[in-house]
This record gives structure tokens, sequence and C-alpha cells, in this order.
């Protein structure tokens, strides 16, 4: 077990990514914090893991509510006595033309997905350091990299979080801490079950993917999660890991 008694924060823990995240983690030995806007969410994947021989335990949380990120933190700490891994995984996303795009859009879209890691890294960083070891894995996104249409507050956020990484690495490695991210591309989430139901869109991915696939299965980026954050990654800081079966690798066909 490759994570055999590690205490691990998976945000976004309920459902798609991270719900393939937490229940890999169980598998390989973590003890796994369950954490989702609802304590509700968060139960059948923790019910999960338990009957399946593993320990885990809900906790609910709005990651962009700094009360709510150290209250989670600390209940984690007394549930488990420590953390060692955090999966900064919790998302928001909106698509809408420039024009149509609230304030409100954008500010949910950066309080969750930027915001919110930090507020989390923050929280779990005197932990880490206090023992000299952590690691600190964050979810970005190919669209952090590059742009398209009706993604501008997406697009920005993912962008910020792959920095967010790189500054937190600058920061935290001399503390024993290792920071990186994985970058999934198209994957099947309940963030975009909407577009996955158009079949011009899922040509559009089949055709662009050298794979052939249009939407990668959620459980294929749980192995991305589970290297960085074991040990077989202790030299490995500052990366941000593409997982989207070649896509950004190739040039659009159109």
């Amino acid at each position: 077990m490759r994570l055999k008694d590690k205490v691990a924060i998976v945000t976004g823990g309920s459902s798609g990514i991270g719900e393939q995240i937490s229940l890999r983690f169980g598998q390989e030995g973590a003890k796994v914090a369950v954490v989702n806007r609802t304590a509700e969410a968060g139960e059948k994947v923790a019910k999960e893991i338990i009957a399946a021989g593993g320990t885990a335990k809900a906790f609910p949380c709005d990651v962009s509510d700094k009360g709510e990120v150290q209250a989670m933190v600390q209940g984690v700490v007394d549930a488990f006595g420590t953390v060692d891994i955090l999966i900064g995984n919790a998302g928001f996303m909106v698509l809408k033309p420039l024009e149509e795009l609230s304030e409100e859009d954008w500010d949910r879209t950066l309080d969750v997905n930027v915001k919110g890691n930090f507020l989390l890294a923050q929280a779990v960083a005197p932990i880490m350091k206090k023992k000299h070891y952590g690691k600190i894995v964050l979810t970005g996104s190919i669209a952090g990299s590059q742009g398209h249409g009706e993604g501008a507050a997406y697009c920005a956020s993912k962008g910020g979080v792959i920095l967010l990484m790189k500054a937190l690495t600058s920061e935290l490695a001399k503390e024993g801490i290792n920071v990186n991210c994985f970058s999934p591309g198209a994957t099947a989430t309940p963030l975009n079950a909407e577009y996955r139901a158009d079949p011009e869109i899922l040509a559009l991915f089949a055709r662009n993917t050298p794979t052939g696939r249009d939407y990668i299965p959620p459980q294929d980026l749980a192995g991305a999660a589970l290297f960085l954050a074991s040990d077989d990654a202790h030299a490995v800081h500052g990366q941000n890991l593409v997982v989207d079966d070649g896509f950004s690798a190739v040039k659009p066909v159109g």
C-alpha cells in the first residue's frame, strides 16, 4: 500500500475525479477525509471506503470560506491526528460568452478554484512544516495553459491554480513539502454533464484526441494524483502533470 496510514484530505471528494481519488487512496491505505460542501454528499463515498476495509470520514466545507476551511482541517486533525496529504480538487466551472459572464460568475469561479486552494494550503502548511513532510496536490486543467471560447473565468482560475502551485513550491519545498498539480483534459464529471449530452461536442473531442476517446473516465485521473501524493514523487516539486489523452500535444483538426 503506497499511502498506508497517511492522512489525506480530498476536497470535492464526493463525485467525479475527487470521488475516484478518495476511493483509490482508501485502497492504498490512506485515512481519507472526504470533503464536500455538504456532509451527506461525502458520506456515501466515505461509507464505500469503509465497506472496502479502509478508513474515511466525511467533512462538510465551503473551501472559499476561511473559517470553514480552518474548522475542517482541525476536524481532520482531531479525527485522524494529522494531515499528510492535501488534494485540492474542489472546482467550479461556468462557460459563458464574455458579455454574459456576470461578476458573480467570475467571483465564484475564482473563489472556489484559486482562493479555495490558497486557504487550504495556508491551513495545512503549519501542520506539515512541523514534521517536515507533506504532499499538496492541486487539480489544474489544460484550460489553465490554453484558452478557449466562453472560458474567461475558468481559464483564468486554472491558470491561477498552476501558478499558485509554483509559488507555493518556491516557499514550501525547503520545508519538506512537495507541491504539484495535475491537469486533466476533458474528463467525464458532473461539471460537464450538459456538454457531454451534445453529440457534436463528443465528436469534436474524439477527432482531436490521439486516443480517439472523447471524455476521459475520472478513474483514469486517480493514478496521477496517487503518484504525486506518494513518496515515489519525493523529488518532484513544482510540476504540472498533464493527463489529457494527448489532446494538448497535437494540432487541432477542426
